[in-house]
C-alpha cells in the first residue's frame, strides 16, 4: 500500500466530494494520507480528517504562504496543539522565495518558530521550500529539527544531497510526470531510493495527464508507476521503498497501512 505524505483533503475542492475521493484513492491503493495545515484557522479541518477516518494523520503548522494572516498568538495556539499529541509532523512550514510581496522577512520570523516548537515537541518538519532552498538548508543546519520531508522537491542535485544529509527525505509527485520536468525527472530516477517519498499535494501539481485539472490522491498509484519506469525497477519495489521511507521520515505514520519495515533491511 502507498501513502501519500502529503494531500490537502481538507480543501473547499473537495467539499462536494471528499468521501468518494477517499475512496477512490483507497481502492487505488493508497493506504495513508498526511494532511497538513497552512495556518490555525485549518487546525481543526485537519484533526477532524484525522478523527473521522483511521487511514489519515495530520500536521498544524503556519504555511509562508500565509503568514500574513497569521498573528503572533497563533504561534501559542500552534504550541498548545502540538501538546496535545495528536499531530505526527509539523508543517506545512518553510519559505517561499516565488512570492514577491516584501513577506520574507515575516516568512523567516514564523518558520524560524516553528522549527524550534518541533525541536522542542521532537517532532519532524514538512516543509515547503518553493525558492527557498539554500535559506531553509541554512536554518536547518542551526536548529536540527528530527528531520522530515522537503515536499515538492525541485532543487539541485547538491540541494538534494544537502537535505539527505540533515535526515530528509524528498516528496516528489505531479511535477515528476511531465517529460519537460527534466531536472525533477534526473532527480527522481538517480537519488537514492531511500530519500524519496511520494506525494500528490492534491488538489495541487496536477500531473500531465490531468494538467489543469484538480488533482486527486488516487494518482499517487500512477506517480509510483513513473517513478518505477523512470529508475527501472518492478513498482513493488518503488511501493515498499517508499512506504518505509515515509515511516522513516514521519514515524507518526507507523500502522497506517500495516506496514513494516523489513528487519535489517533498508530501501535502497
Amino acid at each position: 500500500m502507498l501513502i501519500d505524505t502529503h494531500c490537502h483533503l481538507d480543501a473547499a475542492e473537495f467539499d462536494a466530494d471528499r468521501e468518494a475521493v477517499l475512496d477512490a484513492a483507497r481502492a487505488g491503493g493508497v493506504g495513508g494520507f498526511l494532511v497538513p495545515a497552512v495556518g490555525a484557522s485549518n487546525f481543526d479541518a485537519v484533526a477532524a480528517l484525522s478523527a473521522a477516518h483511521p487511514d489519515c494523520r495530520h500536521a498544524f503548522g503556519i504555511h509562508p504562504m500565509y503568514v500574513r494572516q497569521a498573528c503572533e498568538a497563533d504561534l501559542e495556539h500552534l504550541r498548545e496543539r502540538l501538546a496535545d499529541g495528536s499531530a505526527v509532523a509539523v508543517g506545512e512550514i518553510g519559505l517561499d522565495g516565488f512570492m514577491q510581496d516584501g513577506s520574507l522577512p515575516l516568512q523567516l520570523r514564523y518558520f524560524e518558530a516553528q522549527l524550534r516548537l518541533a525541536r522542542a515537541f521532537e517532532l519532524p518538519v514538512v516543509l515547503h521550500i518553493r525558492r527557498a532552498q539554500d535559506e531553509i538548508l541554512k536554518l536547518l543546519r542551526r536548529i536540527r529539527p528530527p528531520g522530515g520531508i522537503a515536499h515538492a522537491f525541485n532543487g539541485s542535485l547538491q540541494q538534494a544531497e544537502a537535505f539527505i544529509k540533515l535526515g530528509f527525505r524528498l516528496g516528489f509527485g505531479g511535477a515528476m510526470t511531465y517529460t519537460g520536468s527534466r531536472r525533477i525527472r534526473q532527480l527522481a530516477a538517480e537519488l537514492p531510493l531511500s530519500a524519496i517519498v511520494l506525494e500528490t499535494d492534491a488538489p495541487d501539481i496536477p500531473p500531465a495527464w490531468a494538467a489543469g485539472r484538480r488533482n486527486d490522491p488516487v494518482n499517487l498509484g500512477r506517480f509510483a508507476g513513473e517513478l518505477a519506469t523512470l529508475r527501472g525497477m518492478p513498482m513493488a519495489e518503488v511501493v515498499e521503498a517508499t512506504c518505509a521511507n515515509a515511516v522513516a521520515a514521519i514515524p507518526g505514520l507507523a500502522g497506517l497501512t500495516g506496514f513494516r519495515p523489513p528487519i535489517g533491511r533498508e530501501a535502497r
